[in-house]
């Protein structure tokens, strides 16, 4: 059981807004991209942890999905797949992302394990569309795999992107709050 927990990052103010795209873009601010030391993963079993929160807004017809991933040196190492947004429009509703991702391999070809949950009240979960609540969501909604593998003996940046299937700009995404945890 892990005895210590390390904030390795925090963002101190927003990202710049996604709207009007259908490219995977990072909502990071500049300074909350984490550089990390090469070999920094090299024990198997270490977890690291995302938390992600802020605002977000969809337009009503045909909405598209929304799909949020987490990438090491360019390297998506954990992609919460295409979450369906929801047929009701919403603006600048919170959305809550907590991301925990176990290190399965180390080395040129390390991996990690990992699992989601997302809520907002902009997206669909159910068929039926929430108006007034805030579903959970876990993402990606499908069987558990592990991620592609990234070279962790390299100097490589975490970064969190975001990426629409429908542009407009009534789709958008702005990140407000970031942190990212180690445990040992």
């Amino acid at each position: 059981m892990p005895g210590l927990v390390q904030l390795l990052m925090s963002s101190q103010v927003a990202g710049a807004a996604l709207a009007s795209s259908t490219s995977a873009t990072s909502i990071l601010p500049a300074h909350a991209k984490l550089t990390l030391p090469t070999n920094y993963f090299n024990d198997i079993g270490r977890p690291l942890i995302v938390h992600a929160q802020w605002k977000l807004s969809n337009i009503v017809t045909t909405p598209g999905t929304l799909i949020l991933d987490i990438r090491l040196g360019g390297t998506v190492v954990f992609n919460g797949a295409a979450m369906q947004m929801s047929t009701t429009a919403h603006t600048d509703v919170p959305w809550w992302w907590e991301v925990e991702m176990t290190l399965r391999a180390v080395g040129s070809s390390a991996n990690f394990m990992g699992a989601s949950k997302f809520t907002c009240q902009a997206i669909n979960i159910s068929g039926a569309d929430t108006t007034t609540s805030h579903p959970v969501l876990m993402a990606p909604n499908t069987v558990p795999t592990v991620g592609t593998s990234f070279d962790a003996t390299a100097l490589m940046q975490l970064d969190l992107f975001a990426k629409f299937s429908v542009s407009d700009a009534a789709n958008a995404i702005t990140l407000e709050q970031y942190k990212v945890f180690s445990l040992y």
